[in-house]
C-alpha cells in the first residue's frame, strides 16, 4: 500500500506567537472538539487584517467520528458523485457536531457556484465517505489527499495522482489542491511554482486541514477574507504560519474563497456559523454557497456538571430542576439564542435540589437555557440545553391569502357599504386575492388585476381608494377568541367587521374621518429585507381581541376593507388578507411541592395565578388567604409551615 506517512514529531507548545499574531485559549465545544480564534495586527509578518477560526479534533477520542459528503442516490463515478448542499445543511442533515467545506467540485449547472441545493456534482480528487469511494484521483490538478483509517489514523499523500494510492484500508478521505506544511516546515511558497494559478495564490479566504506532529489532532481552519476592515484573506505562506501556531505539523490547502465556511451545532442540533463567510457577506446574509464536497465531525456533547437536569415547558413559563452533590446556589440563564439574554434571580440559599421558573416566554417558541450553581466559589453548569414552549392556542383559518373578494372603485362616501345588509351585487368579482394594479411582481401570487381607472393621455389616472368585501363562516363559541390578520397592503387600509370599524393600517388615526380622497400616511418599509411598497418579506400583521371583535358571531360574518394609496395617481395597489381565529387553550397548572426537613418548595408552570393557603382543606370555605406577598411567581419556599394546604387561584 503506497502511503506517504510522516514520522511523528511532538510539537511543543509555543510560548509566544510571532509579533502581531494572537490566538485565544482553546474552548471546548464537544467531547474531543475544541475551538480557538486567531487575530492579528498587520505588520511585517502578515501585512493585512485576518480573522482565523480553528477547530481541533482529538482523533484518540473513541466517540469522535469523521464524515464526508456521501455518494449521491443516483451515483455515477466522474459524473453525479454528490449533490450540492450548504455546509450548514450538511451539518444539520447528518447530525454533525462540526462541518466545513472540503474538496473542489464542479456542479451541473453552475460549476463552482451552483444556483440551488440538490444539483449533481463531480468532486475533484479522492474522497471517501465511511469506506465508500465518492471520487477517485483525477486530472483536475487536485492531488493533496488527507486519509484516515477506520480507527482515525491519519495519512497524507501530497501527490495523489491517477491511478492513486491504495485505499484498501482507508475509511475517510478528502483532497485539497496542494500542501503548505510538511513536517513542520512552511513550504507554501513552492506551491506557486508547482501549481501555477494566479487567482488561488492571491489573497483569498482560506480553508486548510492539518494534522499534529504526533497524529493525535486534526485541525480544521478557516481564514475569512474579502471583508475590508474585518478580515482580508491570506496568502499560502500566511495560512501555513497560522496552522503552525495552532499546532499543525502537516497541512493542505482546500477549496476556499466563497466556499470557505465553518459551522458548529448548537445544543438543539441547529447550525451556528463560527466564521464569517465571504459569500454570505456578499449576498447580504441572504444565503450560503451551495457546494459539492463537505467534511464533518460527529462528537458527543459536553457532560453536564449538574445531575438530573430536567425542563418542563409550559406556554409562557418553564420549570427547570436539577441536583448537586453539595449545597449550592440556584440560577438559570435562558433566551431565544445561545447568547441567552435573560436569567432568573439568583437564589443564594444553599440547596442540593434546585428549582427555577423561567417567565416571559412566547407560546410555541424555541429557547435555550443553562442551569448554574455556585458552591465554594466553583461555578457548575449544565451546558447548553434546549426546549420548546407549548402552544396555548387553537388556530382555525377563516380566510386564506387567496380567498375571493368583491371590489369596486366607485366613490362611496356617505354610503354604509361595510354593512352586512349592503347590496354589493353591482360590484366586480368575486375574484381571488392577491388583487393588484401594477405591483411589478413584488407580491405573489398575483391573481386578480384590478381596473386601473381611466386614461387621460398621457397619464393614467388611478382611483385613490379601492373597496373590498368578503364573507367567512365562524363556528363555536366567540369567548376568548382573537382574530389574527396577515395582510399585503399597498399602501394603507381600514378594516370593518360586520359593519364596525376594527383596524386602521397606515391611515390617519381616529377620530379623523376617512373619505374616498384620504391618502395613506405611509407604506411598507423599503429598507432591507423589504423593498418597494408591498413585499412578500414584509406582510402587515395585527391581532384583534376583546371588545374589538364583539361583532364576531357564529355563522356568517362580513369582512370589509378600503385600501388607499399613498400618493395621488400612485401607479400601483395591492391587497390580500389572511384571517385566523385563535382560541386560548391554557389549562390550570399543576401545583407541585418538594419538602426537605422544615422547608417546603412549591412550584408550578403558568402565569396569572396566585398562591393561596389554608389550615383546613375546604375548597368552598372563606378560610383561604393569599400567601404573604401576594405570591404569583414560582417557585415559593416556606419554612416551618406546619400543616397547611395550598392552591392556585387566577
Amino acid at each position: 500500500m503506497k502511503k506517504l506517512f510522516f514520522i511523528a514529531f511532538l510539537l511543543l507548545s509555543i510560548a509566544s506567537s510571532p509579533a502581531g499574531m494572537t490566538i485565544s485559549p482553546w474552548q471546548q465545544l464537544f467531547q474531543g472538539v475544541d475551538h480557538a480564534v486567531g487575530t492579528n495586527y498587520p505588520d511585517a509578518t502578515i501585512p493585512r487584517l485576518q480573522v482565523v477560526h480553528c477547530v481541533r479534533v482529538d482523533l484518540n477520542n473513541p466517540d469522535v467520528q469523521l464524515f464526508t459528503t456521501p455518494p449521491a442516490p443516483n451515483f455515477s463515478l466522474e459524473g453525479t458523485e454528490t449533490l450540492t448542499l450548504t455546509v450548514s445543511n450538511f451539518l444539520k442533515s447528518y447530525h454533525l457536531a462540526v462541518a466545513i467545506d472540503a474538496n473542489f467540485y464542479d456542479a451541473n449547472p453552475g460549476g463552482s457556484d451552483p444556483p440551488a441545493e440538490g444539483l449533481p456534482c463531480e468532486v475533484h480528487g479522492l474522497q471517501i465517505c465511511t469506506g465508500a469511494v465518492v471520487s477517485v484521483p483525477d486530472f483536475h490538478n487536485r492531488y493533496a489527499s488527507l486519509m484516515f483509517t477506520r480507527n482515525k489514523q491519519a495519512f497524507f499523500d501530497f501527490d495523489n495522482r491517477p491511478p492513486g494510492t491504495n485505499t484498501d484500508d482507508i475509511y475517510t478521505a478528502i483532497t485539497g489542491y496542494y500542501p503548505i506544511l510538511s513536517n513542520g516546515v512552511n513550504f507554501a511558497a513552492a506551491a506557486i511554482i508547482s501549481y501555477p494559478d494566479q487567482n488561488i495564490h492571491a489573497v483569498q479566504p482560506r480553508t486548510v486541514h492539518g494534522i499534529s506532529g504526533d497524529g493525535q489532532y486534526l485541525f480544521m481552519m478557516t481564514i475569512d477574507g474579502r471583508q475590508s476592515g474585518y478580515s482580508e484573506g491570506a496568502l499560502d505562506t500566511e495560512s501555513a504560519k497560522w496552522m503552525l501556531q495552532f499546532g499543525g505539523w502537516n497541512a493542505i490547502n482546500m477549496d476556499g474563497g466563497g466556499s470557505t465556511a465553518l459551522y458548529m451545532a448548537d445544543c438543539a442540533g441547529n447550525p451556528v456559523a463560527l466564521n464569517h463567510s465571504s459569500f454570505v457577506a456578499l449576498t447580504g446574509g441572504a444565503r450560503e454557497r451551495y457546494i459539492g464536497s463537505h467534511f464533518g465531525v460527529l462528537a458527543k456533547p459536553l457532560p453536564s456538571q449538574l445531575d438530573s437536569v430536567t425542563v418542563t415547558p409550559g406556554d409562557t413559563t418553564a420549570i427547570v430542576s436539577w441536583q448537586t452533590d453539595v449545597a449550592a446556589t440556584t440560577q438559570v440563564e435562558y433566551g431565544p439564542t445561545l447568547n441567552f439574554g435573560s436569567s432568573t434571580p439568583v437564589d443564594s440559599r444553599p440547596a442540593t435540589n434546585h428549582i427555577a421558573t423561567l417567565t416571559g416566554l412566547f407560546p410555541g417558541a424555541n429557547y435555550y437555557y443553562r442551569a448554574v450553581s455556585v458552591a465554594d466559589g466553583n461555578r457548575l453548569t449544565s451546558g447548553c440545553q434546549a426546549f420548546r414552549t407549548t402552544n396555548s392556542f387553537d388556530a382555525t383559518e377563516l380566510l386564506s391569502l387567496t380567498s375571493s373578494w368583491k371590489y369596486t372603485t366607485n366613490n362611496l362616501d356617505g354610503v354604509n357599504w361595510p354593512s352586512p345588509g349592503y347590496d354589493d351585487s353591482g360590484w366586480s368579482g368575486p375574484s381571488p386575492a392577491l388583487l393588484y394594479v401594477e405591483d411589478n411582481g413584488a407580491v405573489a401570487p398575483r391573481n386578480t388585476l384590478l381596473p386601473p381607472g381611466f386614461v387621460s393621455p398621457p397619464v393614467t389616472v388611478l382611483p385613490p381608494t379601492y373597496y373590498f368585501r368578503t364573507h367567512f363562516n365562524f363556528t363555536g363559541s366567540t369567548a376568548n377568541v382573537s382574530l389574527v390578520f396577515s395582510n399585503y397592503i399597498d399602501d394603507g387600509a381600514v378594516f370593518y367587521l360586520s359593519g364596525a370599524e376594527v383596524a386602521r393600517v397606515r391611515m390617519p388615526s381616529a377620530p379623523t374621518r376617512i373619505t374616498y380622497t384620504s391618502l395613506a400616511n405611509g407604506s411598507n418599509p423599503s429598507s432591507p429585507p423589504c423593498s418597494g411598497d408591498a413585499t412578500v418579506s414584509c406582510p402587515t400583521l395585527f391581532t384583534l381581541s376583546g371588545s374589538v371583535v364583539q361583532n364576531l358571531v357564529p355563522g356568517d360574518n362580513l369582512l370589509a376593507a378600503e385600501v388607499h394609496n399613498f400618493n395621488v395617481n400612485s401607479p400601483d395597489i395591492v391587497f390580500g388578507a389572511a384571517l385566523t381565529a385563535a382560541r386560548s387553550t391554557s389549562a390550570t397548572p399543576r401545583l407541585n411541592i418538594y419538602a426537605s426537613g422544615d422547608i417546603a418548595t412549591l412550584y408550578w408552570n403558568g402565569s396569572g395565578f396566585t398562591l393561596e393557603q389554608a389550615t383546613v382543606f375546604d375548597p368552598s370555605s372563606n378560610s383561604w388567604s393569599m400567601v404573604s406577598g401576594p405570591l404569583s411567581l414560582s417557585p415559593v419556599t416556606v419554612t416551618n409551615a406546619g400543616t397547611k394546604f395550598y392552591r392556585l387561584r387566577r
